[in-house]
């Protein structure tokens, strides 16, 4: 795990009103619904404080894994989610430090994969995502789109149209969804996403 990125994102999440964040949904609905046709297990990369895990065991789910770097961010997770103790687990690690214990059914990215903006690191991501999904696993993934935001929360970022992203994780995954959509904020600004979902290849 980098010191460096632990540090800043534990500083984020002990220092500020996590509603307030540029990043904060109330309820994820959009995440449910494309997870949705994949049942079974599911991971959150970048997990944070997200409200993802309350919504997807409002939904049935029973197998909830949350991984982000920040153990602050977790502990706010599982303080909120006390009394789903077993059905959901916590792992603290960077993503690209973190090796799979297991293999999941659905693997869900909301404004992770936008950090990484080195072409190596990006494909080290594609390979963990390939080797964490069981073959035809699904894949739900949102970043920063052409139009998006340069930075955030103080890291720069990456932007990706829909073809950028078929051709980053291509072969080990086809795209079967894409689209654009514009994400506000707590404070009112607009920021432009990406959303593609993605079977992993048998």
């Amino acid at each position: 795990m980098s010191d460096e990125g632990a540090g800043h994102w534990n500083a984020v999440f002990a220092s500020r009103d996590l509603h307030t964040v540029s990043w904060f949904e109330e309820m994820p609905t959009h995440s449910v619904e494309l997870l949705r046709p994949q049942p079974g297990s599911v991971i959150d990369i970048g997990a944070g404080a997200s409200r993802l895990p309350d919504a997807l065991l409002a939904d049935g789910r029973d197998d909830i894994t949350v991984l982000d770097i920040s153990h602050e961010a977790l502990a706010v997770t599982r303080e909120r989610l006390g009394s789903a103790e077993g059905r959901v687990g916590y792992i603290v690690s960077d993503v690209l430090s973190w090796e799979p214990a297991r293999t999941y059914d659905a693997w869900h990215d909301r404004a992770v994969f936008h950090f990484l903006t080195a072409p190596a690191d990006q494909t080290a991501y594609v390979g963990l995502a390939a080797r964490a999904l069981t073959p035809g696993g699904l894949l739900v993934l949102a970043t920063f789109g052409p139009d998006g935001p340069t930075s955030c929360s103080g890291l720069p970022t990456a932007r990706h149209s829909a073809d950028d992203l078929a051709a980053l994780f291509a072969p080990t995954f086809t795209l079967t969804h894409a689209e654009t959509r514009m994400h506000r904020t707590p404070a009112g600004a607009e920021q432009q996403f990406t959303w593609v979902t993605a079977l992993r290849t048998p």
